[in-house]
């Protein structure tokens, strides 16, 4: 408790916070619950400062009581809050050199897209150096939930209830003659798309545009992105196609490992 005790010298320091937070710290993966009074004992705290503490804690999610054994344990918002770091974090660090890698071997853009408040976000993109065409959605762009390879990817591994309420937010609107103008059809592919793992989007966004994309999945096996690659449709034949889906793919299933999926989808 050395540093502890010479932090408190500091300026600005807040011994509730700290006792706050060593309340969180007593527990482990081997210890995942304690009473009040161990947790008292552990510290060396009174048992109505820990109570006031946990209370407080437990209100905005950080602990969680039993009601039987009145027992406290950690709490939900701290695994939301820890998701939320290691997706924005890691995913663009991780997935970085492989969208290089995805490029250098196909020449084509390859983009990387997340669900972000309903919307489909662009995060990270390679230019494709043997395109000859440069493609409007760049890193930060902002699209509708459904839209393109990326959006049909990550809606179709949304439950139905997600999918309908995203739709009723942002109704789909056609921005090519083979867009998807109603629910029944635009569903049928999501389902279509979650049964192959992978979507091959033909023209559904731009005219005489193309794509390949798959689903990546973090450590729980939740997809949290979608990485992809556009090309002019009529620049890519059936075997070059073949070869796009299994590069695409393959740099999806590698990602996921390394944010830590071990195979098994929820």
């Amino acid at each position: 408790m050395k540093r502890t005790e010479s932090s408190k010298t500091e300026p600005f320091y807040n011994r509730s916070l700290e006792r706050a937070l060593r309340i969180l710290t007593v527990f482990s993966s081997e210890r995942n619950e304690f009473s009040l009074g161990q947790i008292s004992d552990m510290l060396g705290l009174s048992k109505a400062t820990v109570l006031r503490l946990c209370s407080t804690l437990a209100k905005f999610g950080f602990i969680r009581q039993d009601y039987e054994s009145k027992k406290y344990s950690l709490g939900l918002r701290l695994f939301e809050l820890g998701s939320i770091v290691f997706s924005s974090f890691s995913l663009t660090r991780v997935a970085s050199p492989h969208l290089t890698g995805l490029e250098s071997k196909l020449g084509k853009t390859v983009f990387l897209g997340i669900l972000e408040e309903g919307e489909l976000l662009y995060v990270d993109k390679r230019e494709g150096a043997k395109d000859g065409i440069r493609f409007t959605s760049s890193i930060g762009k902002r699209r509708p939930p459904y839209w393109g390879m990326l959006g049909a990817v990550l809606m179709a591994y949304l439950s139905d209830e997600e999918v309908e309420k995203l739709l009723v937010r942002s109704p789909l609107v056609a921005t090519a003659h083979k867009s998807f103008t109603t629910k029944e059809l635009f569903k049928e592919w999501l389902r279509n798309i979650r049964e192959q793992g992978f979507v091959i989007e033909d023209e559904t966004a731009f005219e005489g545009i193309g794509g390949v994309a798959a689903p990546i999945r973090d450590f729980t096996g939740k997809v949290m992105a979608a990485v992809g690659v556009g090309f002019i449709s009529s620049s890519v034949d059936a075997k070059t196609l073949r070869k796009i889906i299994k590069e695409v793919t393959g740099v999806a299933s590698v990602i996921s490992k390394e944010l830590g999926h071990t195979g098994h989808s929820h």
